[in-house]
């Protein structure tokens, strides 16, 4: 299992980027959670197999359909806690 945190900048606040987030998830097996930034970016973190994690990575590089990404930040951690289901905050 490995986690992977995420930050995401461009147009990603108000176009269904958290909530298309934590169905992409679910669909890959992963938890963790998603949430707003004051600055305009979305955080995330997914947790799970590291393939899965790498197709969540490619996801939040692209987000839903009305998104406009101009920047991916992400950090693999080495981290104890463990993640029941995805949340959305």
């Amino acid at each position: 299992m490995t986690t992977l945190h995420v930050w995401v900048e461009g147009r990603v606040q108000g176009v269904f980027f958290r909530d298309s987030t934590r169905k992409r998830a679910i669909e890959l097996g992963l938890s963790g959670w998603v949430k707003n930034l004051d600055d305009g970016r979305v955080e995330a973190v997914f947790q799970g197999d590291r393939a899965g994690c790498e197709k969540a990575l490619q996801y939040a590089a692209i987000g839903p359909e009305a998104a406009y990404v101009t920047h991916v930040d992400h950090e693999w951690l080495d981290e104890d806690t463990t993640y029941s289901g995805f949340e959305v905050f």
